[in-house]
């Protein structure tokens, strides 16, 4: 029980790499506070941690808003107490060639995965900082270190989430508090549905572990940022990808 007693924030937990980290925060003993756009997404999740025998709350947020972000945060303080962990998992895609992308398309993009980063640990921060503690994990990806085709919005927002990292590593380590970013590779989640089986098979073949990722394979990988195994990594961003990327 890694996670025994504390209280895990994770946005976009209705699906996904968030739902799957859900469900594996609560196995490992966290209070777990499933958060999403889609409030019957994070109704059935949370409702599932409980069938199981875990405990968990489901609240709606839309993360690029500050004040619907503050009532998460709130409600998350009136059912537990605090927060301990935050896991800025929620992300869309909204792909197109530089040239073919619209302005909305960057702006929602940007708003969800880079603004919505921001909001959420602003929002969080001074209440590990009041504790002394806490753990504040940022969903990045290798395309944000390395670049992909087609997606300047995605990108630009995923190497973004690196940068802050970095910088909030260095501001709230002094509290106690520690600040990591994963970057999971090509992972079998509902974002890779509209993928061509084509390209899918090309990544397979590229990758030294012969497969795709799966949501816990990333989750795992959140699981140990979490806990206090990690408790001297602070900047780090873990790049979960099979060696796809070597």
């Amino acid at each position: 029980m890694r996670l025994d007693g504390k209280v895990a924030i994770i946005t976009g937990s209705g699906r996904g790499l968030g739902k799957e980290a859900a469900f594996l925060f609560a196995e490992e003993g966290a209070k777990v506070v499933v958060c999403d756009i889609n409030r019957q997404s994070a109704e059935e999740v949370a409702l599932a941690i409980v069938d199981a025998g875990g405990e968990a709350m489901a609240t709606m947020v839309d993360v690029t808003d500050s004040e619907s972000v503050q009532r998460m945060v709130d409600a998350a303080m009136e059912r537990f107490g605090t927060i301990d962990v935050l896991v800025n998992n929620a992300g869309i895609t909204a792909d197109a060639q530089l040239v073919k992308m619209t302005e909305d398309q960057w702006d929602r993009v940007i708003a969800v995965n880079l603004k919505g980063v921001y909001l959420c640990t602003k929002a969080v921060a001074p209440i590990m900082i009041a504790k002394g503690s806490g753990r504040i994990i940022n969903t990045s990806s290798v395309v944000g270190i390395y670049g992909n085709f087609g997606q300047s919005n995605y990108v630009a927002t995923k190497a973004g989430v690196i940068g802050m990292t970095k910088v909030w590593a260095k501001e709230l380590g002094r509290k106690g508090i520690t600040v990591n970013a994963v970057a999971p590779g090509f992972t079998m989640t509902e974002m890779m549905s509209t993928v061509p089986e084509k390209v899918l098979t090309g990544i397979r073949d590229r990758t030294p572990l012969g497969r795709l990722g799966e949501p816990r394979d990333i989750a795992y990988a959140y699981l140990y940022l979490a806990s206090n195994e990690a408790s001297f990594v602070n900047g780090a961003t873990i790049q979960v990808d099979g060696g796809l990327t070597l």
